[in-house]
């Protein structure tokens, strides 16, 4: 990338400070009475969550996320609100019937979760099981012609084991502090979601997912009824379930893949091993939507009012799209919920923005930053893909993608300027325990996108509470996990974040 000429504050090294524009407490007094005595936050996260249902990218329920976001920023007074196309992302898919029983030697109804783009069952089977041993392709081949009509489950008996941690924490002052600590290393390109896809595509063509690709396959061949799978975190009735395969418009459907808890799967793996028959009613109907193969993200703004400056944007966001079996609650309807109501709380205040605000709800995050990646590389590169003239208009942009937990801080990306302005900007929030600013660089979520082509993006620290425990990606990531009072706080401190880089006198410093 050629050299990017910075309008504003140049790095520490070069200049010893810039001019901080900081809210006066009068108006942060307002930001705070609106966004914590006043807040529409777990109104906007019902209306995310359990009105739309699960918002799988190209799903019936994101596209009732997208136009419920629409409609309420536009209710709450921002402008230009849309859902715009950022390019072919591929099949929508819905799961519409799902059922599940033992039936020999005994009753018992079970959960499961069909995989994302998997295929049904076209109608009720009741199969017996067969036992796979799965160890290489060479091994598969001891199984052929064994598959029709039969639920395959794979001989891994996954040992559970009793957890003594608590499934929600909040960090410690300790962890805090090491984070505070942190100084800058020479960068590695953070590791991103579309890295891990590409060492996970690699994995599937050399070990393990390759053999269970090559078993799916014969499989579908050989006319299976489907397949069960589970991993070490599917416990307690918490089951993790993503996606089944590839989702491209020239896809075919995938074989049906169900996930459920290692204890209900250990129970039916020891009773075949064992000798038992074991029979089970199975019914599960999926829709693909192909006519429509485009991904659609959400924006809308409050226009800036400086003659000078009103083409400048800040923009603030998070994922508007989830997986399949909750209805993403934490993942990540809470980043969507806080941001549409930091644009609430800007406007409810009265304080006209010098920069344009813009908001950005983006979709098929899940399946690699895809409608991040996708703007970003429209909006502020060109055909030869250098920085435009938005590029150089731009300031900066927050995102929120850990949970429910409140702000604790900030990653500043190893941008050393910016660090020493969030100190500044943290100060009234002391209070509501968010002022660490550490040079750490986190991954792995939309900011990445921004940062990946020289833009100031930042994600903010939060409290892990449940999330790795409990509801990232799981059917137990639904409204109940949510926290009132964190959303709460967090929604207030980005609307000061979003609103104190609007009326700087500068653009936010680049790295």
């Amino acid at each position: 990338m050629k050299k990017i000429a910075i309008k504003g504050c140049f790095l520490a090294v070069i200049m010893p400070f810039c001019a901080i524009a900081q809210l006066d407490p009068i108006t942060i007094q307002k930001i705070r009475t609106a966004g914590l005595e006043q807040s529409q936050v777990m109104d906007i996260a019902f209306n995310l969550t359990d009105k739309s249902g699960n918002r799988l990218a190209n799903s019936a329920g994101y596209a009732r996320a997208a136009n419920y976001a629409k409609e309420v920023l536009t209710k709450n007074g921002a402008v230009n609100s849309v859902i715009e196309p950022w390019g072919e992302f591929g099949k929508g898919w819905d799961l519409e019937k799902m059922y599940f029983a033992i039936t020999s030697p005994y009753y018992k109804p079970l959960l499961a979760w069909p995989k994302a783009w998997t295929a049904g069952t076209n109608g009720l089977k009741n199969a017996a099981f067969i036992v796979v041993d799965a160890k290489d392709s060479i091994s598969l081949q001891a199984y052929k012609g064994q598959l029709k009509g039969k639920l395959i489950i794979l001989d891994q008996d996954i040992i559970y084991k009793q957890s003594f941690k608590a499934d929600a924490v909040r960090h410690s002052e300790e962890a805090l502090a090491a984070m505070a600590a942190a100084v800058p290393v020479t960068a590695k390109t953070p590791d991103t979601a579309q890295e891990r896809r590409m060492r996970e595509m690699q994995s599937q063509r050399m070990g393990p997912a390759r053999v269970l690709n090559l078993l799916k396959a014969m499989a579908i061949e050989e006319g299976a009824v489907a397949m069960l799978t589970t991993s070490i975190r599917n416990h307690d009735g918490t089951i993790f379930a993503q996606g089944g395969g590839t989702f491209k418009g020239t896809d075919p459907a995938n074989f049906l893949d169900l996930a459920m808890s290692l204890e209900d799967y250990n129970t039916i793996l020891r009773l075949v091993k064992s000798g038992t028959n074991v029979k089970a009613d199975l019914e599960v109907k999926t829709t693909f939507h192909t006519k429509d193969l485009q991904g659609y993200n959400v924006f809308a703004e409050i226009k800036g009012t400086d003659p000078i400056l009103k083409d400048e944007v800040v923009m603030i966001g998070a994922h508007l799209d989830s997986w399949q079996s909750g209805t993403g609650s934490t993942d990540n309807a809470s980043g969507s919920a806080v941001m549409i109501e930091a644009m609430r709380i800007i406007k409810a205040v009265g304080i006209s923005p010098k920069r344009t605000i813009r908001i950005g709800l983006w979709s098929a995050e899940e399946e690699g930053l895809l409608g991040s990646r996708a703007y970003v590389k429209k909006t502020f590169m060109d055909a030869n893909n250098q920085p435009n003239a938005a590029h150089q208009k731009f300031s900066t942009y927050f995102n929120i993608d850990n949970g429910t937990g409140k702000i604790r801080g900030i990653y500043a990306q190893g941008n050393t300027a910016a660090a020493e302005i969030f100190k500044s900007w943290f100060m009234p929030f002391h209070d509501l325990g968010a002022k660490t600013v550490t040079l750490n660089n986190t991954g792995s979520t939309d900011h990445i996108a921004f940062d990946a082509i020289g833009l100031p993006g930042f994600q903010f620290i939060q409290d892990p509470i449940e999330y790795s425990t409990r509801t990232h990606h799981s059917n137990m990531d639904v409204y109940d996990h949510l926290m009132q009072d964190d959303l709460k706080q967090i929604a207030t401190i980005v609307a000061t974040f979003a609103l104190n880089a609007a009326q700087q006198t500068t653009l936010m410093p680049r790295k």
